[in-house]
């Protein structure tokens, strides 16, 4: 029996909180893959200065090294709301309607609570980066607050999206997994 979610993109309804987290997740989205465009385009340069011009580069590599990690961070709850995560829905699809929710209700309830926790040591990491004036090693030298500064964000606003998909769920604008009753 094969069965496909229905639900694209998070539901939102009328419900003002649920739009104003979908909004955020959407310009997250954006943000993120201007930074992948701009990782892409920093490669692009690297690679002619050092085989066309025959020059070093200094600050390119790490340049794309924290975009592209701050790219998948700020994605995060973007691709939450396309719903484009790794989904298992076999046990969901064989449980009633009514434990099909209480499973999801668990499941966005462990994963809230896991990235809080990552939100909460995201924070911790970049608030040392920050206050202590750390520096990365290399000749550019960047100020490091800035690119871990991806971390307490990108979780954080993860952390948004799945607090809004539990409501979304638990005030039954949208179905338990994606998965419609047939």
């Amino acid at each position: 029996m094969a069965v496909q979610s229905t639900t694209s993109v998070a539901r939102t309804g009328d419900n003002a909180f649920l739009k104003a987290v979908a909004a955020l997740s959407t310009v997250a989205g954006w943000i993120s893959a201007g930074m992948i465009v701009v990782a892409v385009g920093i490669t692009c340069q690297m690679i002619f200065v050092r085989f066309v011009l025959n020059a070093s580069t200094i600050w390119q590599t790490e340049a794309v090294v924290y975009l592209v990690i701050a790219a998948t961070l700020l994605g995060l709850p973007y691709v939450q709301r396309l719903r484009g995560h790794v989904n298992v829905d076999l046990v969901p699809l064989w449980l009633p309607k009514g434990a099909r929710k209480g499973l999801a209700i668990i499941t966005l309830s462990v994963s809230i609570a896991i990235i809080a926790v990552m939100l909460w040591y995201g924070y911790e990491y970049w608030h040392f980066a920050w206050d202590r004036g750390w520096r990365s090693d290399t000749v550019w030298g960047v100020r490091l607050w800035i690119p871990y500064l991806a971390l307490p964000v990108g979780f954080g606003l993860f952390l948004l999206q799945l607090i809004a998909d539990l409501v979304a769920v638990l005030l039954n604008i949208e179905a338990p997994f994606g998965l419609e009753d047939d």
